[in-house]
């Protein structure tokens, strides 16, 4: 019986060439309709970031908003509008953007705002109203800064608490000049929330329901 299938060797002329073999390249995959729309939409500052500091540009650091409780009113539900941006943010585990010189733009903290009050009873004004942060050496400072050389000083220890706590505790306190020092029992421990961190401003509120603003220096501190 002939076999089913014929085993015919063809004339060599006849074989065709092999097909080189190539190695295929899997195309890279789309982007994502999120990423694309992020690309197409950057990023841009919450609303309520601008109306915050529009409301406390003439607030003198806080020192009108004590006896406007409207425009308090305004103030806290911008920050309230700003913490709800990305609630549960972790706004203190990266050192690079917590720590640095923090300028005050505006705060309800009555220690602070007496002494910048109260300063011109004793021959000076106050300047920069500083807040460094040093989260890998666990350093916080509070710097009332009296020019040309004056300042206030309020060193403290800090340990981060994820996703927004500061813990704190003050470890010293001088009043120093250019040439002398007059030191302070040290005072005062607690937290604070960074409720928002942007790569300009801050915005915390601490344990006695105190509010910060603040803005990113355009120096560094290193008294």
């Amino acid at each position: 019986m002939a076999p089913f299938l014929s085993h015919a060797v063809p004339h060599p002329q006849t074989l065709a060439p092999p097909i080189p073999r190539t190695r295929h390249r899997l195309a890279p995959r789309p982007p994502s309709a999120a990423s694309f729309l992020r690309g197409l939409f950057p990023a841009r500052p919450p609303p309520a970031k601008a109306d915050l500091l529009r409301l406390i540009v003439d607030q003198g650091r806080g020192l009108e908003t004590q006896s406007d409780p409207s425009r308090l009113a305004d103030i806290v539900a911008c920050i309230d509008a700003l913490a709800a941006v990305s609630p549960g943010a972790d706004t203190v585990s990266d050192a690079a953007k917590l720590s640095g010189t923090w300028r005050l733009l505006w705060t309800t903290e009555q220690e602070q705002l007496f002494i910048v009050r109260n300063a011109p009873f004793f021959r000076t004004a106050a300047g920069d109203v500083l807040q460094v942060i040093d989260v890998t050496g666990g350093a916080l400072n509070n710097v009332i800064t009296f020019p040309p050389s004056g300042a206030f000083v309020v060193n403290g220890e800090i340990e981060v608490q994820p996703p927004q706590r500061v813990n704190f505790r003050f470890t010293r306190a001088a009043l120093r000049g250019s040439n002398w020092e007059v030191p302070f029992p040290p005072f005062g421990k607690g937290w604070f929330d960074t409720v928002y961190l942007d790569d300009e401003i801050r915005v915390a509120k601490d344990i006695r329901g105190d509010y910060l603003v603040v803005e990113r220096a355009p120096y560094s501190w290193n008294g």
